[in-house]
Protein backbone atom coordinates (compact mmCIF):
# COMPACT_ATOMS: atom_id res chain seq x y z
CA UNK A 1 0.00 0.00 0.00
CA UNK A 2 1.25 3.49 -0.77
CA UNK A 3 0.89 6.42 1.63
CA UNK A 4 -1.49 9.03 0.17
CA UNK A 5 0.61 11.79 1.75
CA UNK A 6 3.39 11.09 -0.79
CA UNK A 7 1.33 10.15 -3.86
CA UNK A 8 0.94 12.02 -7.13
CA UNK A 9 -2.68 13.06 -7.73
CA UNK A 10 -4.40 10.50 -9.98
CA UNK A 11 -3.96 11.36 -13.66
CA UNK A 12 -7.73 11.76 -14.07
CA UNK A 13 -7.68 14.39 -11.31
CA UNK A 14 -4.71 16.13 -12.95
CA UNK A 15 -6.82 16.19 -16.13
CA UNK A 16 -9.78 17.90 -14.40
CA UNK A 17 -7.38 20.45 -12.93
CA UNK A 18 -5.83 21.20 -16.35
CA UNK A 19 -9.28 21.56 -17.95
CA UNK A 20 -10.48 23.88 -15.16
CA UNK A 21 -7.56 26.24 -15.70
CA UNK A 22 -8.41 27.40 -19.24
CA UNK A 23 -12.23 26.97 -19.55
CA UNK A 24 -12.73 29.04 -22.72
CA UNK A 25 -9.80 27.66 -24.72
CA UNK A 26 -10.19 24.94 -27.37
CA UNK A 27 -9.14 21.62 -25.88
CA UNK A 28 -9.70 19.37 -28.90
CA UNK A 29 -10.13 20.08 -32.60
CA UNK A 30 -10.81 17.67 -35.46
CA UNK A 31 -12.03 17.91 -39.06
CA UNK A 32 -15.54 19.34 -38.70
CA UNK A 33 -15.60 20.14 -34.98
CA UNK A 34 -14.01 21.20 -31.72
CA UNK A 35 -14.69 21.28 -27.98
CA UNK A 36 -13.56 23.75 -25.31
CA UNK A 37 -11.89 22.91 -22.01
CA UNK A 38 -15.21 23.60 -20.25
CA UNK A 39 -17.06 21.46 -22.80
CA UNK A 40 -14.67 18.56 -22.19
CA UNK A 41 -15.14 18.90 -18.40
CA UNK A 42 -18.93 18.78 -18.81
CA UNK A 43 -18.73 15.78 -21.14
CA UNK A 44 -16.51 13.88 -18.68
CA UNK A 45 -18.92 14.64 -15.81
CA UNK A 46 -21.92 13.33 -17.76
CA UNK A 47 -20.06 10.17 -18.77
CA UNK A 48 -18.88 9.52 -15.21
CA UNK A 49 -22.49 9.84 -14.04
CA UNK A 50 -23.64 7.18 -16.53
CA UNK A 51 -20.80 4.80 -15.61
CA UNK A 52 -21.40 5.15 -11.86
CA UNK A 53 -25.07 4.23 -12.17
CA UNK A 54 -24.00 0.79 -13.44
CA UNK A 55 -22.55 -0.12 -10.05
CA UNK A 56 -19.34 -1.78 -11.26
CA UNK A 57 -16.80 -2.64 -8.56
CA UNK A 58 -13.66 -0.47 -8.27
CA UNK A 59 -10.91 -1.71 -10.61
CA UNK A 60 -13.34 -3.18 -13.18
CA UNK A 61 -11.62 -3.09 -16.57
CA UNK A 62 -13.11 -1.01 -19.38
CA UNK A 63 -11.83 -1.83 -22.89
CA UNK A 64 -11.93 0.94 -25.53
CA UNK A 65 -11.65 0.55 -29.30
CA UNK A 66 -11.47 3.91 -31.00
CA UNK A 67 -9.89 6.08 -33.63
CA UNK A 68 -8.47 9.43 -32.48
CA UNK A 69 -11.49 11.31 -31.14
CA UNK A 70 -12.05 13.60 -28.17
CA UNK A 71 -15.19 11.98 -26.76
CA UNK A 72 -13.64 8.53 -26.40
CA UNK A 73 -10.59 10.08 -24.71
CA UNK A 74 -13.01 11.81 -22.32
CA UNK A 75 -14.76 8.46 -21.72
CA UNK A 76 -11.44 6.99 -20.58
CA UNK A 77 -10.95 9.85 -18.10
CA UNK A 78 -14.54 9.48 -16.85
CA UNK A 79 -14.02 5.74 -16.28
CA UNK A 80 -10.90 6.38 -14.19
CA UNK A 81 -12.63 9.09 -12.14
CA UNK A 82 -15.28 6.45 -11.31
CA UNK A 83 -12.53 4.07 -10.05
CA UNK A 84 -12.65 1.91 -13.17
CA UNK A 85 -9.47 0.83 -15.01
CA UNK A 86 -8.98 1.36 -18.72
CA UNK A 87 -7.38 -0.89 -21.32
CA UNK A 88 -6.99 0.53 -24.84
CA UNK A 89 -7.44 -1.99 -27.66
CA UNK A 90 -5.07 -1.44 -30.54
CA UNK A 91 -7.07 0.07 -33.43
CA UNK A 92 -4.97 -1.82 -36.00
CA UNK A 93 -5.06 -5.12 -34.11
CA UNK A 94 -6.69 -8.27 -35.46
CA UNK A 95 -10.03 -9.54 -34.14
CA UNK A 96 -8.19 -12.38 -32.35
CA UNK A 97 -5.70 -9.97 -30.75
CA UNK A 98 -8.47 -7.70 -29.51
CA UNK A 99 -10.55 -10.61 -28.20
CA UNK A 100 -7.49 -11.96 -26.39
CA UNK A 101 -6.93 -8.60 -24.70
CA UNK A 102 -10.59 -8.20 -23.65
CA UNK A 103 -10.70 -11.71 -22.21
CA UNK A 104 -7.21 -11.67 -20.68
CA UNK A 105 -7.95 -8.35 -18.93
CA UNK A 106 -11.36 -9.65 -17.68
CA UNK A 107 -12.95 -6.49 -19.13
CA UNK A 108 -16.64 -6.14 -18.20
CA UNK A 109 -17.34 -2.95 -20.15
CA UNK A 110 -16.63 -2.28 -23.81
CA UNK A 111 -16.66 1.18 -25.42
CA UNK A 112 -16.68 1.27 -29.23
CA UNK A 113 -16.17 4.17 -31.63
CA UNK A 114 -19.11 3.25 -33.87
CA UNK A 115 -18.13 5.66 -36.66
CA UNK A 116 -14.88 3.81 -37.35
CA UNK A 117 -15.28 0.36 -35.77
CA UNK A 118 -19.01 -0.43 -35.91
CA UNK A 119 -18.58 -3.87 -37.55
CA UNK A 120 -15.52 -4.90 -35.53
CA UNK A 121 -17.22 -3.68 -32.37
CA UNK A 122 -20.22 -5.87 -33.18
CA UNK A 123 -17.95 -8.91 -33.56
CA UNK A 124 -16.24 -8.14 -30.25
CA UNK A 125 -19.55 -7.57 -28.45
CA UNK A 126 -20.88 -10.89 -29.74
CA UNK A 127 -17.79 -12.99 -29.05
CA UNK A 128 -16.07 -11.50 -25.97
CA UNK A 129 -16.71 -13.59 -22.89
CA UNK A 130 -17.29 -11.69 -19.65
CA UNK A 131 -18.40 -8.37 -21.14
CA UNK A 132 -21.58 -7.17 -19.39
CA UNK A 133 -22.06 -3.68 -20.83
CA UNK A 134 -21.34 -2.36 -24.35
CA UNK A 135 -21.39 1.35 -25.14
CA UNK A 136 -21.07 2.78 -28.62
CA UNK A 137 -20.25 6.36 -29.51
CA UNK A 138 -22.80 6.92 -32.22
CA UNK A 139 -25.63 4.62 -33.30
CA UNK A 140 -25.11 0.90 -33.88
CA UNK A 141 -27.35 -2.18 -33.91
CA UNK A 142 -25.82 -3.39 -30.63
CA UNK A 143 -25.00 -1.87 -27.26
CA UNK A 144 -26.12 1.49 -25.82
CA UNK A 145 -25.23 4.76 -27.55
CA UNK A 146 -23.22 6.57 -24.86
CA UNK A 147 -23.79 9.96 -26.47
CA UNK A 148 -27.56 9.42 -26.23
CA UNK A 149 -27.30 8.03 -22.69
CA UNK A 150 -25.50 11.13 -21.39
CA UNK A 151 -28.17 13.40 -22.89
CA UNK A 152 -30.88 11.46 -21.07
CA UNK A 153 -28.96 11.32 -17.78
CA UNK A 154 -28.43 15.08 -17.66
CA UNK A 155 -25.62 17.20 -16.26
CA UNK A 156 -23.31 16.05 -13.48
CA UNK A 157 -20.12 17.42 -11.97
CA UNK A 158 -16.99 15.37 -12.58
CA UNK A 159 -15.40 14.19 -9.31
CA UNK A 160 -12.28 12.13 -8.74
CA UNK A 161 -13.15 9.12 -6.59
CA UNK A 162 -9.93 7.23 -7.42
CA UNK A 163 -7.05 6.89 -4.99
CA UNK A 164 -3.41 5.80 -5.36
CA UNK A 165 -4.21 2.13 -4.74
CA UNK A 166 -6.92 1.86 -7.41
CA UNK A 167 -6.00 0.27 -10.75
CA UNK A 168 -5.60 2.97 -13.41
CA UNK A 169 -4.51 1.22 -16.63
CA UNK A 170 -3.82 -2.19 -18.09
CA UNK A 171 -1.75 -1.56 -21.22
CA UNK A 172 -0.82 -4.46 -23.49
CA UNK A 173 2.65 -4.83 -24.98
CA UNK A 174 3.13 -4.82 -28.75
CA UNK A 175 3.92 -8.53 -28.86
CA UNK A 176 6.70 -8.20 -31.47
CA UNK A 177 8.68 -11.08 -29.93
CA UNK A 178 5.95 -13.14 -28.24
CA UNK A 179 2.44 -13.12 -26.77
CA UNK A 180 1.17 -9.71 -25.71
CA UNK A 181 1.28 -9.08 -21.94
CA UNK A 182 -0.78 -6.69 -19.83
CA UNK A 183 1.31 -4.11 -17.93
CA UNK A 184 -0.74 -3.09 -14.89
CA UNK A 185 -0.46 0.28 -13.16
CA UNK A 186 -2.21 1.56 -10.09
CA UNK A 187 -2.71 5.32 -9.88
CA UNK A 188 0.44 5.47 -7.73
CA UNK A 189 2.55 4.31 -10.72
CA UNK A 190 0.54 6.21 -13.29
CA UNK A 191 0.42 9.62 -11.59
CA UNK A 192 3.86 10.94 -12.52
CA UNK A 193 4.06 10.26 -16.26
CA UNK A 194 2.83 13.69 -17.44
CA UNK A 195 5.19 15.54 -15.11
CA UNK A 196 8.08 13.38 -16.36
CA UNK A 197 7.23 14.25 -19.98
CA UNK A 198 6.90 17.97 -19.28
CA UNK A 199 10.23 18.01 -17.43
CA UNK A 200 12.36 16.47 -20.19
CA UNK A 201 10.56 16.74 -23.53
CA UNK A 202 10.80 20.09 -25.31
CA UNK A 203 7.04 20.56 -25.57
CA UNK A 204 6.16 24.08 -26.80
CA UNK A 205 4.86 26.63 -24.29
CA UNK A 206 1.34 26.61 -25.76
CA UNK A 207 1.14 23.36 -27.71
CA UNK A 208 -0.84 22.91 -30.90
CA UNK A 209 -0.42 19.15 -30.84
CA UNK A 210 -1.35 17.00 -33.83
CA UNK A 211 -2.22 13.36 -33.06
CA UNK A 212 -1.93 11.10 -36.09
CA UNK A 213 -0.59 7.93 -34.49
CA UNK A 214 -3.20 6.21 -32.27
CA UNK A 215 -3.98 7.92 -28.93
CA UNK A 216 -4.37 4.39 -27.53
CA UNK A 217 -0.58 4.23 -27.49
CA UNK A 218 2.35 6.65 -27.21
CA UNK A 219 0.63 9.56 -29.01
CA UNK A 220 -1.98 9.52 -26.24
CA UNK A 221 0.65 10.13 -23.56
CA UNK A 222 1.18 13.67 -24.91
CA UNK A 223 -2.51 14.70 -24.67
CA UNK A 224 -2.50 15.54 -20.95
CA UNK A 225 0.87 17.38 -21.08
CA UNK A 226 -0.51 19.48 -23.98
CA UNK A 227 -3.63 20.34 -21.94
CA UNK A 228 -1.58 21.13 -18.82
CA UNK A 229 0.18 23.76 -20.91
CA UNK A 230 -3.15 25.20 -22.08
CA UNK A 231 -2.78 23.93 -25.63
CA UNK A 232 -5.06 22.39 -28.23
CA UNK A 233 -5.00 18.75 -29.32
CA UNK A 234 -5.73 18.47 -33.05
CA UNK A 235 -6.93 14.98 -33.97
CA UNK A 236 -6.70 13.12 -37.27
CA UNK A 237 -8.13 9.60 -37.47
CA UNK A 238 -5.27 8.10 -39.44
CA UNK A 239 -2.12 8.83 -41.38
CA UNK A 240 -3.05 10.54 -44.63
CA UNK A 241 0.15 12.42 -45.65
CA UNK A 242 -1.72 15.11 -47.58
CA UNK A 243 -4.13 15.75 -44.69
CA UNK A 244 -1.20 15.85 -42.24
CA UNK A 245 0.70 18.44 -44.29
CA UNK A 246 -2.40 20.59 -44.84
CA UNK A 247 -3.31 20.47 -41.14
CA UNK A 248 0.19 21.51 -40.04
CA UNK A 249 0.11 24.49 -42.41
CA UNK A 250 -3.51 25.55 -41.75
CA UNK A 251 -3.60 25.15 -37.97
CA UNK A 252 0.03 26.25 -37.37
CA UNK A 253 0.77 22.94 -35.64
CA UNK A 254 3.89 23.30 -33.48
CA UNK A 255 4.17 19.77 -32.07
CA UNK A 256 3.49 16.26 -33.36
CA UNK A 257 4.59 12.65 -33.01
CA UNK A 258 5.32 10.20 -35.82
CA UNK A 259 6.84 6.75 -36.21
CA UNK A 260 9.78 6.70 -38.67
CA UNK A 261 7.78 5.09 -41.48
CA UNK A 262 5.39 8.08 -41.45
CA UNK A 263 8.33 10.48 -41.74
CA UNK A 264 9.68 8.55 -44.73
CA UNK A 265 6.31 8.84 -46.49
CA UNK A 266 6.22 12.61 -45.85
CA UNK A 267 9.79 13.03 -47.14
CA UNK A 268 8.80 11.22 -50.35
CA UNK A 269 5.55 13.19 -50.79
CA UNK A 270 5.45 15.77 -53.61
CA UNK A 271 3.56 18.26 -51.41
CA UNK A 272 6.25 18.44 -48.73
CA UNK A 273 8.34 21.18 -50.34
CA UNK A 274 5.21 23.18 -51.24
CA UNK A 275 3.89 23.20 -47.65
CA UNK A 276 4.72 25.79 -45.00
CA UNK A 277 5.91 23.79 -41.99
CA UNK A 278 7.63 26.74 -40.29
CA UNK A 279 5.25 26.56 -37.27
CA UNK A 280 6.71 23.16 -36.24
CA UNK A 281 8.85 23.38 -33.11
CA UNK A 282 8.97 19.72 -32.05
CA UNK A 283 8.64 16.53 -34.06
CA UNK A 284 8.91 13.53 -31.75
CA UNK A 285 9.66 10.15 -33.29
CA UNK A 286 10.04 6.72 -31.78
CA UNK A 287 8.87 3.07 -31.77
CA UNK A 288 11.83 2.04 -33.96
CA UNK A 289 15.18 3.34 -35.12
CA UNK A 290 15.28 5.92 -37.89
CA UNK A 291 17.64 5.79 -40.87
CA UNK A 292 20.44 8.34 -40.23
CA UNK A 293 20.50 9.44 -43.89
CA UNK A 294 16.75 10.08 -43.83
CA UNK A 295 17.09 11.91 -40.52
CA UNK A 296 19.62 14.30 -42.06
CA UNK A 297 17.23 14.76 -44.99
CA UNK A 298 14.38 15.49 -42.56
CA UNK A 299 16.41 18.09 -40.66
CA UNK A 300 17.41 19.79 -43.92
CA UNK A 301 13.89 19.84 -45.39
CA UNK A 302 11.61 20.13 -42.33
CA UNK A 303 13.94 21.84 -39.86
CA UNK A 304 15.92 21.22 -36.63
CA UNK A 305 12.79 20.04 -34.82
CA UNK A 306 13.46 16.31 -34.41
CA UNK A 307 13.59 14.60 -31.01
CA UNK A 308 13.64 10.85 -30.36
CA UNK A 309 11.76 9.21 -27.50
CA UNK A 310 12.52 5.85 -25.95
CA UNK A 311 10.45 3.80 -23.57
CA UNK A 312 8.25 0.75 -23.51
CA UNK A 313 4.84 -0.28 -22.27
CA UNK A 314 6.39 -1.33 -18.96
CA UNK A 315 7.99 2.10 -18.41
CA UNK A 316 7.42 5.19 -20.52
CA UNK A 317 9.33 7.45 -20.91
CA UNK A 318 12.89 6.26 -20.19
CA UNK A 319 15.12 8.54 -22.27
CA UNK A 320 15.01 11.29 -24.87
CA UNK A 321 17.39 12.45 -27.61
CA UNK A 322 16.69 16.16 -27.71
CA UNK A 323 16.73 18.61 -30.61
CA UNK A 324 20.26 19.85 -29.91
CA UNK A 325 21.48 16.23 -30.09
CA UNK A 326 20.24 16.05 -33.70
CA UNK A 327 23.16 17.91 -35.21
CA UNK A 328 24.21 16.71 -38.69
CA UNK A 329 27.80 17.63 -37.66
CA UNK A 330 27.70 14.87 -34.99
CA UNK A 331 25.65 12.15 -36.75
CA UNK A 332 26.98 9.42 -34.45
CA UNK A 333 24.42 10.61 -31.86
CA UNK A 334 21.61 9.81 -34.34
CA UNK A 335 22.13 6.15 -33.46
CA UNK A 336 21.53 6.86 -29.76
CA UNK A 337 18.15 6.39 -28.06
CA UNK A 338 19.02 9.36 -25.89
CA UNK A 339 19.87 10.40 -22.37
CA UNK A 340 17.86 9.13 -19.36
CA UNK A 341 15.08 11.46 -18.23
CA UNK A 342 15.42 13.07 -14.81
CA UNK A 343 13.01 10.81 -12.90
CA UNK A 344 14.50 7.53 -14.20
CA UNK A 345 17.46 5.75 -12.64
CA UNK A 346 18.91 3.91 -15.64
CA UNK A 347 21.85 1.50 -15.61
CA UNK A 348 23.38 -0.90 -18.15
CA UNK A 349 23.63 -4.22 -16.26
CA UNK A 350 25.14 -7.63 -17.03
CA UNK A 351 23.43 -10.99 -16.49
CA UNK A 352 24.26 -10.79 -12.75
CA UNK A 353 22.70 -7.31 -12.52
CA UNK A 354 26.12 -5.72 -12.05
CA UNK A 355 26.80 -2.45 -13.86
CA UNK A 356 29.07 -2.81 -16.90
CA UNK A 357 31.82 -0.35 -17.82
CA UNK A 358 31.09 2.52 -20.24
CA UNK A 359 31.06 1.24 -23.81
CA UNK A 360 30.36 -2.39 -22.88
CA UNK A 361 27.06 -4.06 -23.83
CA UNK A 362 24.47 -4.92 -21.22
CA UNK A 363 20.74 -4.72 -20.59
CA UNK A 364 18.99 -1.39 -20.04
CA UNK A 365 17.51 -1.60 -16.54
CA UNK A 366 15.30 1.07 -15.01
CA UNK A 367 13.92 2.28 -11.68
CA UNK A 368 11.27 5.00 -11.81
CA UNK A 369 7.96 6.00 -10.18
CA UNK A 370 6.11 5.14 -13.42
CA UNK A 371 7.41 1.56 -13.88
CA UNK A 372 4.49 -0.88 -14.08
CA UNK A 373 3.41 -2.72 -10.93
CA UNK A 374 3.23 -6.14 -12.58
CA UNK A 375 2.30 -8.16 -15.63
CA UNK A 376 -1.39 -9.03 -15.21
CA UNK A 377 -1.85 -12.73 -14.32
CA UNK A 378 1.81 -13.50 -15.06
CA UNK A 379 3.66 -13.75 -11.70
CA UNK A 380 6.63 -15.70 -13.12
CA UNK A 381 7.25 -13.24 -15.95
CA UNK A 382 6.77 -10.34 -13.51
CA UNK A 383 9.38 -11.78 -11.14
CA UNK A 384 11.83 -12.29 -14.03
CA UNK A 385 11.29 -8.77 -15.43
CA UNK A 386 11.31 -6.91 -12.08
CA UNK A 387 14.07 -8.93 -10.39
CA UNK A 388 16.53 -7.34 -7.94
CA UNK A 389 14.58 -4.12 -7.84
CA UNK A 390 15.08 -3.25 -11.53
CA UNK A 391 12.81 -3.30 -14.56
CA UNK A 392 14.73 -5.40 -17.10
CA UNK A 393 13.74 -3.91 -20.44
CA UNK A 394 15.08 -6.71 -22.65
CA UNK A 395 16.97 -4.08 -24.69
CA UNK A 396 20.73 -4.61 -24.99
CA UNK A 397 22.67 -1.36 -25.20
CA UNK A 398 25.94 0.35 -24.46
CA UNK A 399 26.34 3.77 -22.87
CA UNK A 400 29.07 6.28 -23.66
CA UNK A 401 31.03 8.25 -21.05
CA UNK A 402 28.32 10.95 -20.90
CA UNK A 403 25.48 8.48 -20.39
CA UNK A 404 23.96 8.50 -23.90
CA UNK A 405 22.60 5.03 -24.64
CA UNK A 406 22.92 3.11 -27.92
CA UNK A 407 20.54 0.19 -28.31
CA UNK A 408 22.23 -2.82 -29.88
CA UNK A 409 19.09 -4.95 -29.95
CA UNK A 410 16.39 -6.84 -28.15
CA UNK A 411 17.93 -9.56 -26.00
CA UNK A 412 15.67 -12.12 -27.71
CA UNK A 413 16.73 -10.98 -31.20
CA UNK A 414 20.45 -11.67 -30.73
CA UNK A 415 21.85 -13.90 -33.49
CA UNK A 416 24.41 -16.58 -32.64
CA UNK A 417 26.35 -17.19 -35.86
CA UNK A 418 29.53 -19.25 -36.00
CA UNK A 419 29.94 -18.77 -32.24
CA UNK A 420 29.67 -14.96 -32.45
CA UNK A 421 26.92 -12.97 -30.72
CA UNK A 422 25.56 -10.51 -33.28
CA UNK A 423 22.97 -7.84 -32.57
CA UNK A 424 20.83 -7.21 -35.67
CA UNK A 425 20.55 -3.50 -34.84
CA UNK A 426 24.30 -3.04 -35.43
CA UNK A 427 23.97 -4.45 -38.95
CA UNK A 428 20.75 -2.50 -39.60
CA UNK A 429 22.47 0.75 -38.58
CA UNK A 430 25.19 0.21 -41.20
CA UNK A 431 22.82 -0.80 -44.01
CA UNK A 432 20.32 2.00 -43.29
CA UNK A 433 23.03 4.58 -43.99
CA UNK A 434 23.27 3.44 -47.64
CA UNK A 435 21.50 5.81 -50.02
CA UNK A 436 19.64 2.95 -51.82
CA UNK A 437 18.09 1.55 -48.62
CA UNK A 438 14.70 2.85 -47.45
CA UNK A 439 14.11 0.31 -44.67
CA UNK A 440 15.94 -2.74 -43.38
CA UNK A 441 15.39 -5.56 -40.91
CA UNK A 442 18.01 -8.14 -39.96
CA UNK A 443 17.15 -11.58 -38.55
CA UNK A 444 18.92 -14.86 -37.89
CA UNK A 445 17.77 -17.77 -40.05
CA UNK A 446 18.63 -21.46 -39.56
CA UNK A 447 21.87 -22.54 -41.19
CA UNK A 448 23.59 -25.92 -41.00
CA UNK A 449 27.06 -24.39 -41.12
CA UNK A 450 26.65 -21.23 -39.02
CA UNK A 451 23.81 -22.22 -36.69
CA UNK A 452 22.13 -18.98 -37.62
CA UNK A 453 22.93 -16.96 -40.72
CA UNK A 454 22.70 -13.18 -40.64
CA UNK A 455 19.97 -12.27 -43.14
CA UNK A 456 19.00 -8.76 -44.20
CA UNK A 457 15.56 -7.98 -45.62
CA UNK A 458 15.59 -4.64 -47.43
CA UNK A 459 13.07 -2.23 -48.92
CA UNK A 460 14.80 -0.15 -51.62
CA UNK A 461 14.39 3.59 -51.98
CA UNK A 462 12.09 4.59 -54.86
CA UNK A 463 13.87 4.09 -58.16
CA UNK A 464 16.96 2.50 -56.57
CA UNK A 465 18.36 -0.96 -57.33
CA UNK A 466 20.64 -1.89 -54.44
CA UNK A 467 23.76 -3.89 -55.26
CA UNK A 468 23.72 -6.86 -52.86
CA UNK A 469 27.48 -7.44 -52.95
CA UNK A 470 28.12 -3.75 -52.29
CA UNK A 471 25.85 -3.86 -49.22
CA UNK A 472 27.51 -7.02 -47.87
CA UNK A 473 30.96 -5.46 -48.35
CA UNK A 474 29.80 -2.29 -46.60
CA UNK A 475 28.94 -4.30 -43.46
CA UNK A 476 32.24 -6.22 -43.73
CA UNK A 477 34.17 -2.96 -43.87
CA UNK A 478 32.32 -1.36 -40.93
CA UNK A 479 31.68 -4.33 -38.62
CA UNK A 480 33.75 -7.29 -39.84
CA UNK A 481 32.91 -10.45 -41.75
CA UNK A 482 31.02 -12.17 -38.87
CA UNK A 483 28.37 -9.40 -39.04
CA UNK A 484 28.12 -9.41 -42.84
CA UNK A 485 24.78 -10.79 -44.10
CA UNK A 486 25.02 -14.27 -45.60
CA UNK A 487 22.03 -13.32 -47.74
CA UNK A 488 20.05 -10.20 -48.58
CA UNK A 489 16.45 -10.20 -49.75
CA UNK A 490 14.91 -7.20 -51.48
CA UNK A 491 11.17 -6.88 -50.76
CA UNK A 492 8.46 -4.33 -51.49
CA UNK A 493 7.49 -3.92 -47.82
CA UNK A 494 8.28 -5.23 -44.36
CA UNK A 495 5.60 -6.67 -42.05
CA UNK A 496 4.72 -4.02 -39.45
CA UNK A 497 2.95 -4.15 -36.11
CA UNK A 498 0.12 -1.74 -35.35
CA UNK A 499 2.51 0.59 -33.49
CA UNK A 500 4.81 0.99 -36.47
CA UNK A 501 7.57 -1.47 -35.54
CA UNK A 502 8.91 -4.12 -37.90
CA UNK A 503 7.23 -7.39 -36.88
CA UNK A 504 10.26 -9.65 -36.62
CA UNK A 505 8.08 -12.48 -35.32
CA UNK A 506 6.31 -12.59 -38.72
CA UNK A 507 9.58 -12.04 -40.61
CA UNK A 508 11.31 -14.91 -38.83
CA UNK A 509 8.36 -17.28 -39.14
CA UNK A 510 8.84 -17.53 -42.91
CA UNK A 511 12.48 -18.53 -42.51
CA UNK A 512 12.05 -20.85 -39.50
CA UNK A 513 8.95 -22.73 -40.70
CA UNK A 514 9.38 -26.48 -40.30
CA UNK A 515 12.55 -26.17 -38.20
CA UNK A 516 12.89 -27.24 -34.56
CA UNK A 517 13.73 -23.79 -33.23
CA UNK A 518 11.35 -20.86 -33.51
CA UNK A 519 12.79 -17.56 -32.31
CA UNK A 520 10.63 -15.24 -30.21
Amino acid sequence: MSHPLYAFPPVCEQTLRALARYPSRTAFSWPGGSITYQGATDLIGRMQNVFMRLGFAPGTRVALLTANRADTWCAGVAAQLARLAITWLHPLGSLDDQLFQIEDSDAEMLIIDAATFRDRGGDLAAKAAGVKTVFTLGPADYGVDLLQAIEQAGRATARCLAGPDDIATLNYTGGTTGKSKGALRYHREYGGFAAAILADFEIPETPRYLTVAPISHVAGTKVLPALMRGGTVHMLKGFDPEAVLKTIERDKINFTLFVPTMIYVLLDHPLLDKTDLSSLELLLYGASAMSPSRLVEGIERIGPVFSQLYGQTECYPVSVLRKADHDPKTPELFLSCGFPIAVCDVKILDDNDEEVRAGEPGEICVRAPHVMAEYWKRPDTTAETLKNGWLHTGDIARADERGYMYILDRKKDMIVSGGFNIFPREVEDVLSQHADVAMVAVVGVPDDKWGEAVTAVIVARDGARPDVDELINLVKAKKGSAHAPKQIRIVKELPMTGVGKVDKKVLKAGFWAGRERMVG
